[in-house]
């Protein structure tokens, strides 16, 4: 059983208002591959980097079980860069810097090796590049996991509506949801967004959980409160990383699965959130995740007698 996450290994430069750093090893395909190893090896990473990117970064991946032969070094160019600065409700956040780099180069090829896998995990990326690695598979994965975002709605709709045919899952945030559908209320948008292609829709909302669409079905996972939260950046990637990965892990992708895999996913991202980029998912052990996800479970258990 294998996984292939395609997305951006880059450096960030994050401010919040609990701290800064200038520079530190991030992007989406990083973020989804510390989490997803946690449950399922090996994790075949889809990347391209720079002369720049710590080889030390590369050969811990690689000890976790991440295998980085579809990840392509652009030796005469920087690593994509983004720099942001989070507001005081950790929420909303403003774009500084965006340096594309060897991002502008992309066009990503699977290795032989990869062929045969079974999961397919997505990030944000360009729809034509999104399409482009399932066109190369040559069997059909048994779940595709798409991430997007509202940039993408606006400059390349016709290409993600093509995606959109092809995905099983799709991840988007609510106003993402609202944008691409059309429509105010979330039930609505996204009925008409798995009219498009996903059988299952989830709806991040950030500090306030997630939902789980499937046909008539729906689910909601709360987010843990906690007490610190340094740094929201990559939390939506760690989700999908451990989401997808459990789900691989388990090999059931029944809607019933689903909801404990979006549980898993919430419990990976809440420890993301803990500490500046991906230090924290670094460090943590299995432990340390049953007893987070037991936390879920006690969030959300209740006994009620109707009288």
């Amino acid at each position: 059983m294998s996984l292939i996450t395609v997305g951006t290994m880059a450096f960030d430069a994050i401010e919040t208002p609990f701290g800064k750093v200038d520079k530190i090893v991030g992007g989406s395909a990083t973020y989804v591959a510390y989490a997803a190893s946690q449950f399922i090896k090996p994790v075949q990473q889809i990347s391209i980097i720079g002369y720049d990117f710590p080889e030390a970064e590369i050969t811990h991946l690689q000890s976790l079980g991440v295998q980085t032969e579809g990840v392509e070094i652009v030796k005469d160019k920087k690593s994509f860069f983004w720099s942001g600065k989070y507001h005081l409700d950790m929420n909303s956040r403003d774009t500084l810097i965006t340096d594309l780099n060897v991002l502008e180069d992309f066009d990503p090829k699977v290795p032989d090796s990869y062929q045969g896998t079974e999961f397919l995990m997505l990030g944000n990326l360009m729809p034509k590049i999104q399409l482009s690695v399932i066109d190369q598979l040559k069997t059909n994965p048994k779940l595709i996991v798409v991430d997007t975002m509202n940039f993408w709605m606006d400059i390349a709709l016709d290409d993600l509506k093509l995606v959109l045919k092809k995905a099983d899952v799709l991840l988007v945030n609510d106003a993402e949801a609202r944008q691409l559908s059309g429509e105010v209320s979330l039930v609505k948008a996204a009925r008409k967004i798995m009219e498009m292609g996903p059988a299952y829709l989830i709806i991040k909302k950030g500090e306030h959980g997630a939902l789980l669409f499937h046909q008539n079905q729906v689910f909601f996972a709360p987010a843990l409160p906690l007490e610190e939260v340094f740094d929201p950046t990559g939390a939506g990637d760690t989700f999908a990383g451990g989401f997808i990965g459990y789900l691989a892990k388990t090999k059931d992708i029944s809607f019933s699965n689903m909801k404990t895999a979006i549980i898993v996913g919430s419990a990976m991202a809440s420890f993301c959130v803990e500490k500046f980029g991906p230090e924290r998912l670094k460090e943590i052990t299995k432990e340390q995740i049953d007893e987070r996800i037991s936390q879920f479970v006690q969030l959300v258990n209740f006994d009620i007698d109707l009288v």
